[in-house]
């Protein structure tokens, strides 16, 4: 009999966690009775009652698994290293919050059986806020577009993984993993699903502005060069344009052609622009040296703090 692993990453979900295993669960019973299954809840340091839960669950049935980190490692390392620990033919990722249908696990079993080694969820429609939506669409063609590998839109990570692609992920030793970029770059024979991503069941979003950008950085920095390219570039153009503008300047200031020298302003100006222009690009070579800081750290994914129900064999 085939094991599927389900894993969900979660931080402060205690109004989730029960609904959401039960439904899974409920998935299997009626439209997988010929799978056995795996939870595997990875729980992000939450500061609610949901570790409370989970040790419930996990009492009530052998087959929910939870591992507890020692504090927040993050939106990336958590689900990546969840993965890692699951012992499934497959592995499904999917959110704690039900913006991931657990319906749509028997058709991404079925695309897995049918040779497909990555089942990827997309959202081609959502019932999130309309403006993120747009902000979403736009980021994820500006990254197509920039970068040399192929990118995913509108994948989040839901998906199913086959045991041989979780092997390529143990192998990496990645330890600032970006998923959904790893799937495009190294995956397998690929499949993707279409789906609506349904509102939040209960409890606040974890996600802000500045998760979102450090999500989006991360992606820049790690699939694209044509940030350096543009520094790069950008640097000879304006360099080039400033020394054409101080030989005009020093031309005119030769033959005290004083109807088009201002005074000072062109120089203050100029100094503004260019140093704006600079501090831009210096940042933007801080995101690129903070990404390759933070691999050559080789610091682990995740410390754990506890598991529990892993010494169980799988029926």
């Amino acid at each position: 009999m085939k094991t599927i692993s389900v894993l969900i990453p979660c931080y402060n979900e205690e109004e989730n966690v029960v609904p959401l295993s039960e439904a899974i669960i409920e998935q299997f019973i009626k439209e997988l009775p010929s799978y056995s299954y795996e939870i595997v809840f990875i729980d992000n340091d939450s500061s609610d009652t949901t570790r409370v839960k989970l040790r419930k669950l996990c009492k009530d049935n052998k087959k929910i698994k939870a591992i507890f980190n020692a504090k927040n490692f993050g939106q990336f390392n958590s689900p990546y290293y969840g993965m890692l620990q699951t012992m499934g033919d497959c592995t499904i990722c999917m959110c704690c919050d039900f913006q991931d249908p657990p319906e749509m696990i028997p058709k991404l079993v079925h695309e897995w059986e049918h040779g497909a080694k990555i089942v990827s969820a997309i959202k081609t429609t959502s019932k999130e806020n309309k403006l993120m939506r747009f902000f979403r669409t736009c980021y994820y063609k500006l990254i197509k577009k920039m970068s040399n590998v192929e990118q995913i839109e509108h994948f989040t990570g839901f998906g199913l993984y086959d045991k041989d692609f979780i092997a390529v992920l143990r192998d990496l030793k990645d330890p600032t993993p970006f998923l959904r970029g790893i799937v495009a770059e190294l995956g397998f024979k690929r499949v993707d699903v279409p789906y609506e991503q349904q509102k939040r069941r209960a409890g606040k979003t974890h996600n802000n502005w500045y998760s979102l950008y450090d999500a989006a950085m991360l992606s820049f920095t790690s699939y694209t060069k044509v940030g350096l390219r543009v520094a790069t570039i950008g640097g000879f153009i304006i360099g080039f344009i400033s020394f054409i503008i101080a030989l005009v300047y020093l031309i005119m200031k030769l033959v005290n052609w004083n109807s088009f020298i201002m005074g000072n302003a062109p120089i203050v100006i100029g100094v503004f622009v260019l140093g704006g222009i600079e501090l831009f690009f210096i940042g933007l070579l801080g995101e690129y040296i903070m990404s390759i800081n933070n691999r050559v750290m080789k610091r682990p994914l995740v410390v754990e703090e506890e598991r529990i129900n892993f010494d169980n064999n799988m029926e």
